[in-house]
């Protein structure tokens, strides 16, 4: 749910060439991931229950932040997930250019949508199992890629060192884009074993491995001066070419299947228990909360899902993604948001790991996210989506999340004083 490999940093590369690249890749983490993987270890460890991020805003907030929480979430995610499609045909164009052109394209992004809903349907410990050994897969080439450009004796000269016009936010937006996904995991807390051990141990083991995923490739292609003129959609696979030859590049390429796959099968299997503890609050049609017999897996808010993120293929990659870090980065301050007012409201929470300091200590690690975030408000007025732009119309879509609350049953429904959703 965090990364599937490297795949999607060529455009922080192609935008800021490697030395500032490796620089952004080492300091996103800090101020973005770390955060984010402190807060998600306390509130996943102290409210292990289904729907995660949902339910901490709605208990620390109130109902209206709760459905706001959601709200950005789900859209920010109709963005994100019509990316992982585009990738997936864009690398396995590198082995059958003709299988991927024209209208051949959409009906492949169709049908791995298809796939991986049908494979959610099966239960969440399916698709968990298999994402482990296809992350196993997809970073083996890149051990291969990153020994073969330190040891080989003559490095490999291919184009220009540095970009022509150095875009430093938009590296940025893209990296933390490349960074975000540590609190998708909480949504299914209720199908976690020992969720107050496991959350923390995640989270810890899943920053250490990000970080080297990413920035030992981008390092050892650096050391091979592999030219900034291979880092488009796809670049990693010539880039593997440059390196070690064709029989990397279809390494790499089938990696890249691989990775845009198990990650839209992981981030579906995240998204879609949203729906479905709506509706069990009212704020969906409880058509929603229909589940599997042997699975209980939420099949309509699947399927549902699944036919929205397809009607955003269409979408070009750098519009999709710099919409889904507005979106879901503000759903994002609102979790911590909620860090705060849980340890305000309810300082005698059980908290099997604690983020350190205090609330001093809770408010500190709110400061750099925040930052980043009106980095992304101020690139978003910056990209025109034909006669307006991005910012625009990330407003609008917060406006409708506004409005959809107020006429829902969900907000008139009556709460129990006693119950932790009380506002």
């Amino acid at each position: 749910m965090v990364a599937g490999g490297p795949y999607g940093l060529e455009e922080v590369i192609g935008k800021t060439g490697y030395s500032k690249a490796i620089w952004i890749l080492l300091l996103t983490p800090v101020l973005w991931s770390l955060p984010t993987a402190l807060m998600v270890s306390e509130l996943a460890s102290a409210i292990p229950e289904e729907g995660g991020f949902y339910i901490w805003v709605r208990r620390g907030m109130g109902r209206f932040w709760g459905y706001q929480e959601t709200w950005l979430t789900l859209a920010g995610s109709v963005f994100e997930m019509a990316l992982y499609p585009t990738l997936f045909v864009a690398y396995l164009g590198h082995f059958a250019p003709s299988l991927t052109t024209g209208s051949r394209a959409i009906l492949l992004e169709l049908a791995m949508i298809a796939t991986c809903a049908a494979w959610n349907i099966i239960g969440a410990k399916a698709v968990g199992g298999g994402a482990v050994w296809m992350n196993v897969l997809l970073l083996a080439p890149f051990g291969l890629m990153a020994a073969i450009a330190v040891l080989h004796p003559a490095p490999t000269v291919q184009g220009s060192a540095s970009p022509e016009h150095v875009d430093l936010l938009g590296g940025i937006l893209i990296a933390m884009w490349n960074y975000m996904g540590w609190d998708n995991l909480s949504t299914i807390a209720g199908e976690v074993e020992r969720p107050q051990r496991t959350y923390p141990l995640a989270m810890l083991g899943a920053v250490i491995l990000v970080v080297v995923s990413y920035i030992v490739p981008v390092a050892a292609v650096a050391w091979a001066h592999v030219g900034l003129n291979v880092w488009d959609a796809g670049g990693w696979v010539d880039a593997g070419r440059a390196v070690g030859g064709q029989w990397l590049a279809g390494a790499v390429a089938a990696a890249g299947v691989i990775g845009a796959f198990g990650t839209f099968a992981a981030l579906m299997l995240s998204f879609t228990r949203l729906p479905a503890v709506m509706a069990t609050d009212g704020f969906l049609p409880q058509i929603f909360t229909k589940r599997g017999t042997k699975t209980d897996a939420p099949w309509v808010a699947i399927l549902v899902c699944a036919l929205a993120w397809a009607a955003c293929l269409p979408l070009g990659f750098v519009r999709l993604l710099i919409l889904d870090v507005l979106l879901t980065g503000l759903s994002i301050l609102l979790e911590f948001a909620a860090l705060v007012a849980l340890r305000i409201r309810e300082p005698n929470l059980a908290r099997p790991y604690r983020v350190p300091g205090g609330l001093f200590g809770v408010i500190s690690i709110c400061i750099p996210p925040t930052v980043l975030m009106a980095a992304s408000i101020a690139r978003n007025e910056a990209e025109q989506v034909g006669t307006t732009n991005e910012l625009i119309i990330g407003t609008v879509i917060i406006l409708v999340g506004i409005l959809l609350y107020f006429v829902s049953p969900g907000s008139r429904r009556p709460v129990r004083p006693d119950s932790p959703a009380a506002d």
